[in-house]
């Protein structure tokens, strides 16, 4: 190795090379900023949910009052016919549906076929809202039918409302603004915005974000609607 090449790899001494260091913006893992950042909010995001949960499951096992029975409570009436659980069912079976429509944007954008994840996310977005729409129905049915409120209702455990509204509204929260963010991330790649920049990582951030609202809903449908 010649001398000059020995010279290169040295780095300077003192506060002269630490100000080249951190200038020279390092990275220990090669890991993308925005990928690194979805992956810190989401585990915030785990810890509230985790908190919920477990509140939850405390009030549950707590409370001296009979838990009203979500196979009653969550039941439609169609044709006659009293079915459990059945827009629950439908609700779950989108989410998860809408996970596989996400993954295959994410694939189809590292082909750089823009089109197909376009067409996907759209697919997604479209799930994510008929998801809310239907638990916007559920909360109606709840409210004025069954006289559910935060604070009480007619069918046992004044608990069970706070718990409902509180878990349910915040994951539905983050359903919605999963939407608005991928019709965003949509707008953009019709656009051709990632064609110019040769990147589609966006489409895989969002990617990230929706599994995890996905994830979560599994976690919520088998607490509070199985249990």
């Amino acid at each position: 190795m010649s001398d000059n090449a020995i010279t290169d790899t040295l780095q300077p001494d003192g506060f002269v090379g630490i100000v080249e260091d951190w200038s020279a913006d390092k990275q220990a893992f090669q890991v993308p900023w925005g990928k690194a950042m979805m992956w810190i909010f989401l585990l915030s995001d785990t810890f509230i949910f985790s908190c919920f949960l477990t509140s939850y499951m405390n009030v549950r096992m707590s409370t001296t009052v009979p838990w009203p029975n979500p196979s009653e409570v969550f039941a439609l009436t169609i044709l006659g016919n009293h079915i459990p659980l059945v827009l629950i069912a439908i609700m779950t079976f989108i989410l998860i549906s809408s996970s596989g429509t996400m993954a295959m944007a994410v694939n189809f954008g590292y082909r750089k076929n823009r089109k197909a994840t376009a067409l996907l996310m759209v697919a997604t977005a479209l799930f994510g809202a008929s998801f809310v729409g239907m638990q916007a129905f559920e909360w109606t049915k709840l409210i004025v039918e069954e006289g559910v409120r935060p604070w009480g209702n007619p069918m046992g455990a004044a608990q069970f409302g706070s718990c409902f509204f509180m878990i349910t509204g915040f994951h539905g929260l983050h359903v919605s603004a999963g939407v608005i963010y991928l019709s965003i991330i949509t707008f953009k790649v019709n656009r051709g915005d990632y064609d110019r920049s040769n990147n589609y990582e966006a489409v895989e951030i969002a990617g990230l974000y929706w599994h995890f609202v996905d994830l979560v809903w599994v976690f919520i449908f088998a607490f509070f609607y199985l249990w």
